[in-house]
């Protein structure tokens, strides 16, 4: 199973002017590619599909990576105007080239449908102003975790990094982020074992239902408090906003206002990670088995309540628990949408109707049994999710179909 460690590093300013070169030589091949690319797929599409033309004219071919790598990176270093293209390792340019490749192949899959998820825009070229920058190093670059701890990185030199915990193997590459409030990150991907990270099983499993006055509501009846970070740091926010309003355009001083606003903005994000990561792991941890309710977080993300709902980071949580789940030996699994969580009693399954929103608490019209809605909702997405579980596999022991 392939994991990616992250680590803060703290490159001196010769390091940090010589990172700059590389992410600058890196976006030149990037756009220099592109712009070779881009030309000819636009002239073929003028020529309509092979087997039915629609207009006259030859089929361009579209240059692959050898030639471009020959073109862009080896001959292109020999001239005066791109000397400057040897401050970059080799492999981080041609790196660049197969990054470009899959940016087209993620275009052309998602506007054929071969692709799920949201439609994937063209790749775009790279600006200087752009303030996230990457470079990923391969093995062929032959970067290295010295003895010391630092991490050698070639025509970078040798970076401290703050070690959290130890990898588990040999890295088999490393990305250095710039991030747009000025921090460096090394992002390593590991091979890991997947049988040294699975957990004994438990007896117990438990349905999520999420929300924003209260983050989630779990079917045992106890629920996760919404820390709500982003409305906590609004008025630093504010002050920090606008602060970079005020300063003049293209001037030292506004960039630094900038960085002031993606500090702030990046402590509410840091926040925002660490309390998913925490309940995720928990909850994964604790149970043999999660369910969770589907949401359609980017059509609520459009409403009155958007800023709430970005907020709480319901995608990035329910990510988390999938991806520990498979990790640790668990099951996750999300119940459709259109799953009536509302409107089902938990006790007798009676189907009691849509209800508005204000509605926090109502009585089963065929049982007589009191619901807090959103405790009613977790524990029939639990009933769902088993129902789903049993009809994939074999069920397991103690977790049965059965309301009781």
């Amino acid at each position: 199973m392939q994991l990616r460690y992250q680590y803060r590093v703290s490159p001196t300013p010769a390091q940090a002017i010589n990172a700059r070169r590389v992410f600058g030589c890196k976006r030149v091949v990037w756009n220099d590619a592109l712009s070779r690319i881009k030309p000819v797929k636009a002239s073929n599409k003028l020529l309509g599909n092979p087997r039915r033309r629609t207009a006259e004219g030859p089929y361009l071919r579209v240059p692959k990576n050898p030639d471009l790598s020959k073109e862009l990176i080896t001959t292109a270093k020999k001239t005066q105007e791109r000397a400057w293209l040897s401050d970059a390792p080799v492999g981080v340019l041609q790196q660049t080239l197969r990054d470009l490749d899959k940016a087209w192949a993620a275009y052309e899959d998602s506007k054929t449908g071969n692709r799920k998820g949201p439609k994937v825009a063209l790749p775009r070229f790279k600006s200087k102003k752009d303030n996230r920058e990457s470079a990923r190093f391969t093995a062929s670059d032959r970067f290295k975790i010295l003895g010391d701890g630092k991490l050698r990185l070639p025509k970078i030199g040798d970076v401290r990094v703050k070690w959290t915990r130890d990898l588990p193997s040999v890295p088999s590459s490393v990305t250095l982020i710039k991030d747009r409030s000025g921090r460096y990150w090394a992002s390593f991907v590991v091979e890991t074992d997947p049988a040294a990270d699975i957990l004994p099983p438990a007896d117990c499993d438990q349905g999520i239902d999420l929300g924003l006055t209260r983050f989630a509501v779990l079917a045992d009846g106890s629920h996760i408090a919404s820390p709500k970070y982003l409305r906590r740091a609004e008025k630093k926010l504010k002050k920090r906003q606008r602060e970079l309003s005020r300063k003049k355009k293209g001037s030292n001083n506004r960039d630094k206002a900038r960085i002031k606003v993606a500090r702030a903005h990046a402590q509410v994000a840091d926040a925002r990670r660490n309390f998913h990561h925490q309940w995720s792991h928990r909850l994964t941890s604790e149970n043999q088995a999660v369910f969770a309710e589907t949401l359609n977080v980017r059509g609520m993300a459009r409403g009155r309540l958007a800023k709430s709902v970005h907020d709480a980071g319901w995608s990035q949580f329910l990510m988390f628990c999938e991806y520990k789940a498979i990790r640790h030996g668990r099951k996750f699994v999300k119940v459709a949408r259109d799953f009536p969580s509302s409107q089902i009693c938990s006790a007798c399954g009676f189907r009691d109707g849509p209800k508005p929103l204000h509605i926090r608490e109502w009585t089963c019209g065929n049982c007589g049994t009191r619901h807090d809605r959103d405790w009613n909702a977790g524990r029939n997405v639990k009933y769902e999710g088993r129902r789903i579980l049993a009809a994939a596999q074999p069920p397991t022991p103690g977790l049965g179909a059965s309301r009781r």
